[in-house]
């Protein structure tokens, strides 16, 4: 199995309240969120490959020792993800893992996805639907409608920013991609690939409601990951001490 992580954007919602770094390179636990995510994969015998554009050598930096396999999108300030992710194009060989570049996430979670049976899939959580980024709506776990701006009354989840694309699903995945860079629509996200073959066929989803994760967004939500772990290492401490 391959993983690729998408890391080339600059992140314009968070970056006035950050240096100039890549907000994926943001530090949990003192060790950048991306080199945290990469040593997960690793660790479970997982292929890293790394799409960068923006300041792509403090991601270089981040990861300095392991063992991934980088691709350089140099339109990353007038492209979206989709254009990254056709850079890596030719690592679609085999069962592929994609995520955004940060998203923190834990063991548990990894391992659901990892584990799916099914031929394709995003991860969902059906436990937020008023406040978030990105909602779906579904039809017996089914993706049938999505956005941004999705009406509340449509939302079932909010998009967790990770997905699943098995071998056999591989080749209706590459001619869609190739099929909407050839008509220009560089600005999509990667995700509008499954989007796009939704309309004609079913894409499932894997619900983690009540499971803790973050897509970095806004500075709030890196807090929020701030203090999640914070609380995980004053337990662990406490059981120590019992």
């Amino acid at each position: 199995m391959k993983a690729i992580l998408l890391a080339a954007g600059r992140g314009t919602r968070i970056s006035r309240m950050i240096e100039e770094i890549p907000k994926c390179v943001l530090p949990v636990d003192g060790v950048p969120l991306i080199r945290r995510t990469v040593m997960m994969l690793i660790k479970r015998n997982i292929q890293p490959i790394v799409c960068v554009g923006y300041c792509k050598n403090k991601i270089f930096e981040a990861l300095e020792g392991l063992n991934v396999t980088y691709y350089y999108n140099p339109f990353y300030d007038v492209t979206n993800s989709i254009a990254s992710f056709w850079f890596a194009r030719e690592e679609l060989t085999e069962d592929m893992l994609i995520m955004n570049g940060d998203v923190y996430i834990d063991d548990e979670i990894l391992n659901l996805i990892i584990e799916t049976k099914q031929e394709c899939a995003l991860m969902v959580d059906t436990g937020r639907t008023v406040e978030g980024d990105y909602f779906l709506k579904l039809i017996n776990g089914f993706i049938k409608d999505y956005g941004k701006d999705l009406p509340l009354k449509e939302r079932t989840c909010e998009y967790v920013g990770i997905g699943k694309v098995g071998r056999s699903f591989l080749d209706r995945f590459n001619n869609k991609l190739e099929a909407l860079m050839n008509s220009q629509q560089h600005q999509l996200w990667w995700e509008n690939i499954l989007y796009s073959i939704a309309e004609e066929e079913n894409i499932g989803t894997i619900d983690i409601k009540g499971l803790f994760w973050s897509e970095i967004d806004y500075f709030d939500d890196y807090e929020r990951i701030l203090a999640h772990t914070s609380r995980d290492v004053k337990s662990e401490r406490l059981g120590c001490e019992m």
